[in-house]
């Protein structure tokens, strides 16, 4: 749709398929099918600004934030903050801020609403604004549940990672989260519906591969780690072994032992991925004076 502060904002097309549906939908609530367009973009304008506030923040902390997608069941900020808690954690929590920020400036209007008399006067205003502020606070405490990958969820991972580190925090933000995909499947099948579905589908998904990406971080743990070298980024140390693979021939070797260069197709690298933090570093940055110990 458009690029701002760095950011593309990009609409998926069964958006609009969705919004033709909610709209008709609420046909009864206000006088003119305006007010219900209104309203179905004022919602994902509010979900618009709660992505701007992950993505900024994390941009804050030094992280890369590059991308924000609206779908119909709300949006995704693809956010890459640095591997430290507090940096995760302020990259999470500024989402649910914005909407603490939408809920204190909703009610002050309402306030204003009321004191002006625009139920008798503006009804349709009124109506508009009463639908917000509770729009709002519903997200607001949908996002705040603490299920993986849901904010609330990740939120709990960041305040764990601070207690028990980083791989088995999100081993227990996931089982937790996996947990709460059971309730929402119970909870559909209960209201018959195909939206709670959807999205207990979509945190099983998340909680899955937060479950595999969670063991993975354990392994890597476990690794012995190379002298003399440590990433710029997260100043970990390198795991010794052929966990680097070649982009020409496919081929895993040992970047550190090869100096970035493929043994196999003799194809060389600018810059090295670190495998705790997925940053990418030239291998001349690696090269420390004394070692440092995995974090």
């Amino acid at each position: 749709m458009f690029r701002f502060a760095g950011i593309d904002l990009f609409l998926h097309w069964s958006w609009f398929f969705v919004a033709v549906f909610e709209i008709g939908n609420r046909t009864k609530s206000y006088s003119s099918i305006s007010w219900n367009v209104l309203e179905y973009l004022a919602l994902f304008l509010i979900v618009m600004l709660h992505e701007y506030g992950h993505a900024l923040a994390c941009r804050q902390v030094g992280g890369t934030a590059n991308q924000i997608v609206l779908w119909p069941l709300g949006g995704v900020a693809y956010v890459n903050p640095p591997q430290r808690p507090g940096a995760t954690l302020w990259s999470i929590a500024a989402g649910p801020l914005v909407n603490v920020a939408f809920l204190i400036i909703l009610s002050l209007l309402g306030i204003l609403n009321r004191s002006l008399g625009m139920l008798e006067t503006i009804p349709n205003a009124h109506m508009f604004l009463r639908a917000l502020w509770f729009i709002n606070l519903g997200l607001l405490i949908f996002n705040l549940l603490p299920i993986y990958p849901l904010d609330g969820g990740q939120i709990l991972r960041s305040l764990l990672w601070f207690l028990i580190g980083r791989a088995r925090s999100l081993m227990a933000a996931t089982v937790i989260g996996i947990v709460g995909a059971a309730g929402f499947i119970f909870f559909a099948f209960a209201r018959q519906s195909l939206w709670l579905g959807i999205i207990a589908a979509f945190i099983l998904m998340n909680c899955w591969n937060g479950l595999k990406q969670a063991q993975a971080l354990v392994r890597l743990a476990k690794l012995p780690r190379r002298e003399g070298f440590a990433c710029p980024g997260c100043r970990t140390a390198p795991p010794v072994g052929a966990f680097w693979k070649c982009n020409r021939c496919g081929k895993p070797f040992d970047t550190f032992q090869a100096r970035a260069v493929c043994p196999t197709c003799v194809a060389q690298f600018a810059a090295t991925v670190c495998l705790d933090c997925g940053a990418r570093h030239p291998l001349s940055e690696w090269k420390i004076s004394s070692p440092v110990p995995s974090s």
